[in-house]
C-alpha cells in the first residue's frame, strides 16, 4: 500500500491495524557516466514499494533529496544543508506522528544521509526529553545494502569492481526498476580509483567521472532483479518485527 495512491479513509483504516510506515530516503546526485541521478532515491523506493505491495504495509513518499554537497560539481546534483534536512525530516515525522503513526522506518539509499538522519532522530527525541515526557514514536534507519543477504549477493554478483559510489549493484537495481533508462557507456579506466574527498571541487578533482572504486559497466537489470528479490524479503521480515515493537503495542492498547 502506497501513501501517495491511498485515500485518507484508507490511511485511517490502515491505522486501526498498524501504526507503522516505511519511508524510502535517498539523494539526487550524479552516479557516474551510466548511473541515474536519482539512483540513491530509486533503490530504496523500488525495494520498499515491492515489499509494501506484497506484505500490505504502508510505504510513504520518498524523501528524495538528501545531503549531497560533495556531488555539486556534477550537473544535476541537488543537495540539502544538514540543518535543512534535519528540519524537514522533523516536519515529516511530526506530521505522521500526529496522525497516530508510532513506528517510522527510514530505508536509506545514500551513505551521506546517515549522520544527518541520526541527528534528525536525536532532534525529534529531544523535543520529548526536554519536556520530561516519554516519546510515543520509535524511529529506525536502515541502509538497503545492509538488509539481510544483500551484501553477500553483491559480492557474488560483482566479485570485483562493485566499488563504493556508482556501484555496479546500485546501478543494477535501478536498471531493474527502470529498464528503459539503461545506459551503455565505455569508461576509462574500467575500474575507477577509490579514495577520500572533502567538498564538491575535491570530489570532482579526485574522481573526474564521478565513480569511486567501481566498474558499473557490469550492471544489468537481471542482476538488479536478484538484489531486489533478496532485499524485499529481508525488508518484509525486518519491518514486520519492527512494527511489533513496544511502542506499537502500547499505542494499540
Amino acid at each position: 500500500m502506497l501513501l501517495k495512491t491511498a485515500s485518507w479513509p484508507e490511511v485511517e483504516t490502515y491505522l486501526t491495524r498498524s501504526t507503522g510506515i516505511v519511508i524510502p530516503i535517498g539523494s539526487m546526485e550524479q552516479h557516474g557516466p551510466n548511473g541515474l541521478v536519482g539512483t540513491d532515491a530509486l533503490c530504496p523506493e523500488i525495494i520498499a514499494h515491492e515489499a509494501a505491495n506484497e506484505a500490505g504495509f504502508l510505504a510513504g513518499p520518498t524523501f528524495s533529496v538528501g545531503m549531497a554537497q560533495h556531488h555539486l560539481a556534477f550537473p544535476g546534483s541537488i543537495t540539502l544543508r544538514p540543518s535543512t534536512m534535519i528540519a524537514a525530516l522533523n516536519d515529516w515525522i511530526t506530521s505522521l506522528a500526529g496522525h497516530g503513526f508510532r513506528q517510522i522506518y527510514f530505508l536509506n539509499g545514500h551513505g551521506g544521509n546517515i549522520n544527518t538522519l541520526s541527528a534528525a532522530f536525536s532532534e525529534y527525541y529531544a523535543n520529548w526529553s526536554m519536556r520530561g515526557e516519554a516519546c510515543p514514536v520509535v524511529l529506525k534507519q536502515r541502509n538497503w545494502w545492509e538488509l539481510g543477504g544483500v551484501m553477500p549477493a553483491c559480492k557474488r554478483l560483482f566479485p570485483a569492481g562493485d566499488g563504493s559510489h556508482a556501484t555496479a549493484s546500485e546501478v543494477s537495481l535501478t536498471y531493474y526498476g527502470y529498464p528503459e533508462a539503461v545506459k551503455r557507456v565505455e569508461m576509462h579506466p574500467k575500474t575507477a580509483p577509490d579514495g577520500t574527498f572533502t567538498d564538491a571541487a575535491d570530489f570532482r578533482r579526485n574522481f573526474p567521472d564521478g565513480r569511486c572504486g567501481s566498474d558499473p559497466s557490469q550492471a544489468t537489470p537481471e542482476k538488479g532483479a536478484e538484489l531486489a528479490k533478496i532485499a524485499k524479503a529481508s525488508l518484509i521480515q525486518e519491518v514486520s518485527s519492527f512494527f511489533k515493537s513496544p511502542a506499537h503495542n502500547q499505542a494499540a492498547e
